[in-house]
């Protein structure tokens, strides 16, 4: 794929015009990836240890926490060497590779807020059938379907992307190597290949989403049966962390990728990926381990066990 290119590294000009700031962007973000790795590890430890929490929902959102932290790890080490680095390379291969696992682990994670969404319509909507409609080989399965999907789109990205022949400027205007500001170097047309990119952005995206919509209104309309106002508070309260983490995951990743890329914009996209490439992964053990009772009373546990 290389030798088909002229361009043999791309340089990532990232937040390289704060200037003076970015010292204390590296110690902002540094604080906020810290916090990161060690909140989903907490949730994948507290999941994997307390057995009370051994149900589909906490399998998925220990899935879901494991991808998050792949996830920042493609992106945020290297970002943060940038920051404090005059040489801001990165060979072809290692910029396709990035682009790679970075969208193969955000493909995962958009499809499994989709099956998560699936988990909490058949608890509430199908309660006596949930024990086998969501058995563990079905969770297993589901877990899998959305990990090979989520690749198998990536490859297809990554590979309309390398495909093209890159002979101008290397200069890539963000902070790690994303599908619009790397295809705009390309010196070919484009179109085909964007075209491709945006069908499968509206796959990912947009059919998850109408799917998770369908099933809070099936989920809604159970919920409001419900007779006692303790049972519906219940019930919605078992929701509410899923549907924050989803508008906001779904909601900046559809501001960036669900547009040409002729309208890129540097800065705006910049600040937008910002959002879900460091705000989504800590707001999902953030809202999981505020909002829910469980989680916090195993954590406890755990806290108790350490001390002892």
């Amino acid at each position: 794929m290389a030798n088909s290119s002229q361009v043999t590294e791309f340089l990532l000009l990232g937040f390289s015009s704060f200037g003076e700031l970015q010292p204390v962007l590296f110690v902002l973000f540094l604080c906020l990836y810290l916090i990161i790795l060690s909140g989903n590890l907490t949730i994948i430890s507290v999941i994997r240890l307390d057995h009370s929490l051994h149900t589909p929902m906490y399998f998925f959102l220990c899935v879901l926490s494991t991808s998050e932290v792949f996830y920042t790890i493609v992106i945020l080490p290297k970002m943060l060497i940038n920051l404090l680095s005059v040489l801001r390379t990165l060979s072809f291969m290692g910029c396709a590779t990035q682009m790679f696992f970075f969208l193969g682990f955000a493909v995962t994670n958009c499809l499994l807020l989709g099956v998560m969404g699936y988990d909490r319509y058949t608890a509430i909507c199908q309660p006596l059938r949930y024990p086998v409609l969501m058995n563990w080989r079905v969770c297993g399965q589901l877990a899998a379907m959305c990990i090979f999907s989520g690749f198998l789109i990536s490859l297809v990205g990554t590979t309309l992307v390398f495909s093209l022949p890159f002979c101008g400027s290397n200069k890539v205007n963000h902070y790690f190597c994303d599908i619009s500001p790397v295809i705009r170097l390309a010196c070919a047309e484009t179109y085909i290949n964007e075209l491709i990119i945006f069908i499968c952005g509206v796959l990912v995206l947009v059919v998850p989403l109408i799917f998770i919509c369908i099933s809070y209104g099936f989920i809604v309309r159970t919920i409001l049966k419900i007779p006692s106002a303790e049972g519906k508070r219940k019930a919605f309260s078992t929701c509410a962390s899923h549907l924050i983490v989803v508008i906001v995951h779904y909601g900046c990743a559809s501001s960036v990728y669900l547009q040409p890329s002729a309208k890129y914009s540097s800065g705006k996209d910049r600040l937008v990926t910002v959002t879900y490439t460091v705000i989504t992964p800590l707001l999902n053990p953030m809202v999981y381990s505020l909002r829910n009772k469980d989680v916090q009373v195993a954590i406890r546990k755990m806290i108790g066990k350490t001390a002892k």
